[in-house]
């Protein structure tokens, strides 16, 4: 930790904190936001946070990107001490939200400038093109912002991807099952919904804007705005929007745009999925789940104003990628959050800790480390495995595995699989039927036969901890490597080469004793 903090109250500010600690790359290499940007953002991924000071075609803009893609930079800029403390200290700002404080327009910086003529948007805010296989760039990074009497009270930030294919309108795009969709049904055919999309924003909105279908601990009408302000430790700052009534933005947005979504104008999302009328075919934006996504015809979204931070500024964007560090660790934060909480008050204290491996794709699954401290506790870990499988669109997998478990190694839960499972009694298909999630291919695949047109096959809960009081019966070999000191035998150089060659769960087990 730093005995200097972060001040991450904006991007701006987070990044003139990371420079001064030395964490931040800089480059004037002018970069092409069409493939070429998300082409060195997959291959610097995992990387440290880098800001691109020239964008080709947009002489006012900067691009940062990897800003999430490393554990230590996250934990640096929230405090976190690790992960477990992570996913602990979201839990407590689930519970315990700051709500958001309104600020005048005067007092805003991302409405510097107000453009309410000529309004398409990507004239100011600059569209990416992730792969060849696309015909067509998008915005994806933008935070959709929806609050008061259109979300029940409470405040809704999410992720949706745009294309604004006739200047000022343009498709916006909403996973089945979460809280737009929602917010869509209840106002279908009543009256357009007034909303905002927020680019370059303080770290916390980001984060906890990565919350998604966890809607048993996040329903409709909570305070997703309230969990960034206890994030970052004081209340987000919202100004009222300057062309639609009932819509807000944040106020140290970089860029902000205004206006209304119409969920019964219904348009394709590519000129190619128009011409052929074909839904899901044709490739269009990477999906999470680590699949190319596809086009589909997507509700719209009308521009009325476009703000930003005064142009001499260099407003910041913040694109990414899909299926990479920097939203993988966006997308689980608070959604391992929200499944530990999910967990223990199914249980209070059963839920000692919740990890999303890279490969359960943000959505696609979850482990549970589990304390079974009395007989009284045995079974509830299979409740919690069939909750989250049944709350959360998109879960494939969800194992229970015990505290010896150490659910950050892949190849420590592997092991308990293997060796702590009875195929007939432990893997639970609990959900045969139930609606699936269109972002998954083999769900997507299933479908048809449902109105959501995806099948869900009911996902897997597997149930990897031993059984209440047979624990003798799996006890692992414990070496006494903390009472030696290999320096006893070895100079420093082969300890150094030792620890730069030990890896994985060879490293694991080797430093523990296991």
């Amino acid at each position: 930790m730093t005995d200097r903090p972060i001040d991450i109250s904006s991007l701006r500010s987070t990044l003139e904190g990371l420079a001064g600690h030395e964490l931040l790359v800089t480059t004037s290499e002018p970069i092409d936001p069409d493939v070429e940007f998300a082409a060195v953002q997959k291959r610097m991924d995992g990387g440290p946070p880098v800001l691109f000071e020239q964008i080709k075609g947009y002489d006012h803009a900067r691009f940062v990107m990897n800003l999430f893609a490393q554990t230590d930079i996250v934990n640096r800029l929230f405090g976190f001490e690790n992960a477990t403390e992570k996913t602990r200290r979201i839990a407590d700002a689930l519970r315990k939200p700051i709500p958001p404080r309104i600020l005048t327009r005067d007092q805003a910086p991302a409405q510097e400038v107000v453009q309410t003529g000529n309004l398409n948007p990507i004239r100011y805010v600059t569209p990416i093109r992730h792969t060849l296989e696309e015909e067509e760039a998008t915005l994806g990074s933008g935070v959709t912002l929806l609050a008061g009497r259109f979300f029940g009270g409470g405040s809704h930030i999410g992720y949706n991807r745009q294309n604004f294919r006739w200047g000022e309108t343009g498709t916006f795009q909403i996973a089945p099952g979460s809280h737009m969709w929602m917010a869509s049904a209840e106002n279908y055919g009543r009256e357009r919904i007034p909303l905002t999309i927020n680019f370059g924003l303080p770290p916390a909105v980001t984060l906890a804007a990565g919350a998604g279908f966890d809607y048993l601990v996040l329903p409709y009408g909570c305070d997703e705005l309230g969990i960034a302000g206890a994030l970052q430790g004081s209340a987000v700052d919202l100004v009222p929007a300057v062309s639609v009534p009932d819509a807000w933005a944040v106020a140290n947005a970089e860029y902000v745009i205004e206006g209304y979504l119409d969920p019964t104008d219904r348009r394709f999302e590519t000129g190619k999925a128009e011409e052929t009328g074909q839904q899901g075919e044709h490739p269009f934006h990477p999906e999470w789940a680590g699949y190319m996504g596809k086009a589909y015809r997507a509700p719209t979204f009308q521009v009325t104003a476009v703000t930003h931070r005064a142009l001499d500024s260099r407003p910041l964007i913040q694109p990414m990628i899909v299926h990479g560090a920097e939203e993988n660790n966006i997308q689980t934060s608070v959604r391992t959050a929200a499944l530990y909480e999910l967990g223990n008050r199914i249980m209070p204290g059963l839920v000692r800790d919740v990890h999303i491996p890279f490969a359960m794709t943000d959505w696609g699954g979850a482990v549970f480390q589990i304390d079974k401290r009395s007989k009284v506790d045995e079974g509830y870990q299979r409740n919690v495995l069939v909750a989250a499988l049944a709350s959360s669109r998109g879960m494939r997998i969800a194992i229970a595995v015990d505290e010896d478990i150490d659910i950050y190694s892949s190849d420590d839960v592997l092991w308990a699989l293997t060796t702590r499972v009875d195929p007939n009694n432990d893997i639970i298909v609990p959900v045969p039927g139930g609606a699936g999630q269109a972002f998954q291919p083999s769900e997507r695949a299933s479908g048809g036969r449902l109105g959501s047109a995806t099948g869900f096959e009911g996902g897997m809960a597997i149930d990897a901890t031993i059984p209440y009081g047979t624990a003798s019966q799996f006890a692992r070999p414990r070496y006494a490597v903390e009472q030696v000191d290999l320096r006893q035998w070895f100079d420093q150089d082969v300890v150094d080469r030792l620890t730069r060659e030990q890896r994985g769960w060879i490293r694991l087990l080797a430093q523990s004793g296991q």
